[in-house]
């Protein structure tokens, strides 16, 4: 079995699907890897160590030639991978909601596209979501950026010259991302709050050390949907949530959004209004910006100022940290295709009736496949 790693071809993406160590453990089962050439250079990681772990280098013709299974960090068009084999596996990140027409050229073009994105939060497949382990490095470089344009310090000071006081921080949102939000802004010194709609997110806060703000007596309401995601709130919680949240907002230094619905946009957690009540120099981070974003005014990829308030509007901030989103990418793939690697038949082989395989499968043999895309 042969295994393909692309190069990204996607603007400002640093990331490679494989490391020199991910190599290593393909050729331990028995796959030969080829590279394309400058894959790994955002991440730091040089043709030669790719070399030296037992990779053959060439350009993506060459390494499309022949391959079985096709890793990438990003899904490509099925127009640039026509050097592929039919029926070759791509495993990567393929954003089937928003890239339907591409789901539809891999189906066209016989290659069976597995997205990672969509593995199920189910406990055997922990080691291979790629989601929580690029969302965690996310929430550490959330709080990073804020730092970085709050003009103020982090944690109290006690000088000669007066007091410092501690920087209030506001996580909205305590999934993966969230909570290392949560940590990161604990460690720089800063007085901590939180707020998700999972009511069984309290106890993860204040394990954290942060301060819990939730609705309460608004019966019925656990916002937990399935896979461990929030859903969509009644009209009833969603009142008492922008209540809630404009009185405690207007107090906070810095806040930070992670509020996410799967296939849907993101939802609006911070209006124009409630920006207005925040003290000039205030900084938020809005990490939903990609999917239409949490905050009034964000845009993907920019930063703004409104009020006297700094907007900014995250782009995929695991990008920034090539090196280690990288390796911890590449292990996820690593993970998945070595749980299911066949030593018989040197290859990596997929129960229909798998709860990961009906998770992630978008196309196989020729049809698209997944009921999240086929239901009318």
């Amino acid at each position: 079995m042969k295994i393909a790693v692309l190069k990204e071809a996607a603007e400002g993406e640093t990331r490679v699907a494989a490391i020199p160590e991910t190599v290593k453990k393909f050729v331990g089962l028995g796959a030969d890897v080829a590279v394309e050439r400058g894959a790994g250079e955002g991440a730091s990681v040089p043709d030669a160590d790719f070399g030296a772990a037992g990779a053959k280098l060439g350009s993506r013709a060459d390494v499309l030639k022949g391959a079985g299974i096709i890793l990438c960090i990003n899904g490509p068009d099925a127009a640039d991978l026509k050097a592929a084999d039919k029926g070759a596996l791509l495993v990567g990140a393929l954003d089937p909601t928003r890239r339907r027409d591409a789901v539809d050229g891999y189906a066209k073009a016989a290659i069976d596209a597995l997205a990672m994105e969509w593995m199920p939060r189910i406990t055997r497949a922990q080691s291979m979501d790629i989601l929580s382990s690029q969302s965690n490095l996310a929430g550490y470089k959330a709080v990073i950026e804020a730092a970085d344009a709050y003009g103020r310090a982090f944690p109290m000071m006690m000088t000669a010259a007066g007091t410092v006081s501690p920087a209030k921080v506001f996580v909205m949102g305590v999934g993966v991302a969230g909570l290392q939000a949560i940590a990161t802004a604990k460690r720089l010194g800063a007085q901590v709050s939180a707020t998700d709609v999972r009511s069984a997110t309290r106890e993860q806060i204040q394990s954290l050390g942060a301060k819990p703000i939730f609705v309460e007596n608004v019966a019925g309401i656990e916002g937990e949907g399935s896979g461990g995601y929030a859903t969509e709130m009644s009209a009833e919680y969603q009142k008492a949530q922008a209540e809630l949240v404009s009185g405690h907002i207007a107090k906070q230094d810095i806040v930070v959004t992670t509020a996410l619905i799967p296939g849907k946009p993101a939802p609006r957690l911070i209006t124009d209004a409630q920006l207005a009540t925040m003290r000039p120099g205030s900084v938020v981070v809005d990490l939903a910006a990609e999917a239409g974003g949490n905050v009034e005014g964000s845009l993907s990829g920019e930063q703004v100022v409104k009020h006297g308030v700094t907007i900014i509007g995250a782009a995929n901030l695991a990008r920034s940290l090539a090196a280690d989103s990288s390796a911890l990418f590449a292990r996820n793939l690593y993970n998945f295709l070595a749980a299911f690697w066949d030593k018989d038949k040197n290859a990596p082989v997929f129960p229909d009736d798998d709860e990961i395989v009906k998770g992630i499968r978008l196309t196989h043999s020729g049809k698209v496949v997944h009921e999240r895309l086929t239901a009318a």
